[in-house]
């Protein structure tokens, strides 16, 4: 069984701009991805280059659950989600580096 922790995080391009979902066990790496804008992705299309929120599992098949359904989840819960912790949708990439 896999203990090493796993993150679920949202990217956005501005406050209740685009929003995309993603799950990773390598934050920094996979966050620093998306800020460099490398391939031909939603994230790159988009210019999400902001990490807007995330949160912490002990397990990848929790955070990939997670996952699931906050992708289910209504764009205005998503939002509200976000506001909850970074209410000025700060880029938290400093915070996790």
């Amino acid at each position: 069984m896999n203990l090493e922790p796993s993150f679920v995080y949202m990217m956005a391009n501005k406050p209740r701009g685009t929003l995309y979902i993603g799950v990773t066990a390598e934050l920094v790496r996979r966050v620093s991805e998306h800020r460099l804008l490398q391939g031909r992705n939603f994230t790159a299309r988009y210019n999400l280059d902001k990490l807007v929120w995330y949160e912490t599992h002990d397990h990848i098949d929790l955070a990939i659950q997670r996952e699931t359904s906050l992708k289910r989840s209504e764009r205005a819960w998503k939002i509200e989600l976000v506001e909850k912790s970074n209410p000025d949708w700060l880029d938290l990439f400093e915070s996790v580096i």
